[in-house]
């Protein structure tokens, strides 16, 4: 069993003897397996103090790089906020670098900017493309390790993934438009906001393979682009009207959901079935007004807390995190909608 403490400092700790806990780290016979337990618990317990000790009082940097529509971006930031108290003993300051279009450009100076300067972690929502995989290596290299959030990038030197299951939200979106669709026929409209967004690449494959299987009479139409601004997704729409006729669904991955209903609305077209994705302040009040049916929610707060929580156990400022988990699909109709949470409720006051 290996450690780093003296013997005694554990036996004190397991509340045996130091002759015991010797028997136990050289792995003699005749030792209990309660025993053996119980030291083995001492050593972790040792290992958790002394990681608060090492926290306590540190300052440390995160660095939030999110390309995002401004309501989702606010949403990451206020939850950042709200989570950065309760994650542990040290001092954690996020930095922000957000904007709602980011060209690959931008991305790779922002991430050059921070491994010039130093930080303690990235957390990332960016486009997957090369060479922002070979950024991220670049901070990996520079021990800075990045947490990717919401969409990956696919690249085995970053850290972790912190969101939701995509794959799995693309299957919930084609189940709720199969129930409620059951043997009708028609287009359903799939949108995302870049095709480069690798978490919105996986929710439609998985979407379209799961919609085919159950109803393989619905004919998908798939639309990339605007980044889920309200303006662009809008022109989006516009320039593909034509193709759209008999439209039965919408499955919106992306965002831009206002703009979608209003260029939809404008030729006569209302989807019996919408399901969208995050339960921001636009969502929630075209949830409230039944203008969309089902939005596909995760904690993002959570998914952050877990982000900042992986940069504390790679410094190795905690000893009990075993990793960040995939966040559970939520579906909110307007009858379900959750009461607001501490972060959006600050929101509203602003």
């Amino acid at each position: 069993m290996t450690h780093r403490f003296p013997i005694k400092e554990i036996a004190r700790q397991a509340g045996l003897g130091p002759a015991t806990v010797d028997r136990v780290l050289n792995n003699r016979a005749h030792v209990s397996a309660q025993t053996r337990m119980r030291v083995a618990a001492a050593i972790e317990e040792l290992e958790g103090q002394e990681a608060q000790l090492a926290a306590k009082g540190r300052r440390l940097f995160f660095d939030v790089v999110v390309e995002a529509p401004s309501r989702f971006s606010t949403e990451i930031r206020l939850a950042a906020e709200q989570v950065i108290p309760s994650i542990g003993p040290a001092i954690c300051r996020p930095r922000f670098i957000m904007q709602e279009i980011m060209e690959e450009q931008d991305v790779i100076q922002a991430l050059n900017r921070i491994a010039k300067r130093g930080s303690h972690g990235v957390l990332l929502k960016a486009k997957d493309t090369q060479k922002v995989r070979d950024a991220v290596d670049q901070l990996t290299s520079a021990k800075i390790p990045v947490v990717t959030l919401v969409t990956d990038i696919d690249v085995k030197s970053r850290l972790a993934y912190v969101g939701v299951n995509n794959a799995g939200a693309g299957r919930t979106a084609a189940f709720l438009i199969s129930k409620l669709l059951r043997n009708a026929s028609g287009k359903v409209l799939a949108t995302r906001s870049h095709e480069r967004f690798l978490g919105e690449e996986e929710r439609e494959d998985a979407f379209v393979a799961a919609l085919k299987h159950s109803h393989p009479q619905l004919d998908v139409v798939s639309l990339q682009g605007g980044s889920g601004v309200n303006r662009e997704t809008s022109k989006l729409i516009e320039a593909s009207a034509a193709d759209l006729n008999n439209l039965r669904a919408v499955y919106s991955m992306g965002g831009g959901n206002q703009s979608i209903l209003g260029a939809l609305d404008d030729r006569g077209l209302k989807p019996d079935v919408y399901v969208a994705h995050d339960l921001d302040r636009e969502n929630r009040e075209l949830l409230e007004q039944r203008k969309i049916d089902f939005v596909l929610h995760h904690d993002l707060s959570g998914d952050i807390a877990n982000a900042f929580r992986t940069f504390l156990s790679y410094h190795r400022l905690t000893s009990s995190f075993e990793g960040p988990t995939i966040s559970t699909v939520n579906v909110v109709t307007a009858e379900n909608i959750p009461t607001s949470s501490p972060h959006l409720q600050q929101r509203a006051l602003l």
